[in-house]
């Protein structure tokens, strides 16, 4: 089955948060992993494990708990960073001025066909590349 979703960092991130502040989107993230047709990339697995063992994080994950959690996700499909990936980000940075990791995001994104983005850092209901862009916590 082709993958229909693609999760950028944040939503990992939020799916662990333990922050009152947070509980709205920690259950819209949760849910959203839940759903079949996701995708990721190792980008934003590196990503949520460098953000959620962060010494300075307030709730900070343990290397092993980031660990079982990157092994839960495997399940979704995982883009590897390809030459192709980084040809595509490099074009979609110029062309659309995000950075180059939202732009390499997007990219594994394409690659793998998915239809929607989910992202709360990028511009929402933009189509790049065929990638629509869905801040999933508005």
């Amino acid at each position: 089955m082709k993958p229909r979703h693609f999760f950028d960092t944040n939503v990992l991130l939020y799916s662990i948060s333990s922050d009152a502040c947070d509980q709205a989107k920690r259950q819209r993230a949760i849910d959203l992993l839940d759903e079949d047709g996701g995708a990721l990339s190792i980008q934003v697995l590196q990503e949520f494990y460098v953000q959620a063992t962060r010494p300075t994080r307030a709730v900070r994950a343990s290397h092993n708990d980031a660990l079982k959690l990157i092994s839960s996700w495997k399940r979704f499909a995982v883009q590897d960073l390809t030459m192709s990936v980084f040809s595509q980000a490099l074009k979609i940075k110029e062309a659309f001025g995000f950075s180059y990791w939202d732009s390499a995001i997007i990219a594994a994104a394409g690659e793998l066909g998915c239809e929607l983005l989910y992202s709360e850092d990028m511009s929402h209901g933009q189509r790049v590349m065929g990638v629509k862009i869905v801040n999933p916590f508005e």
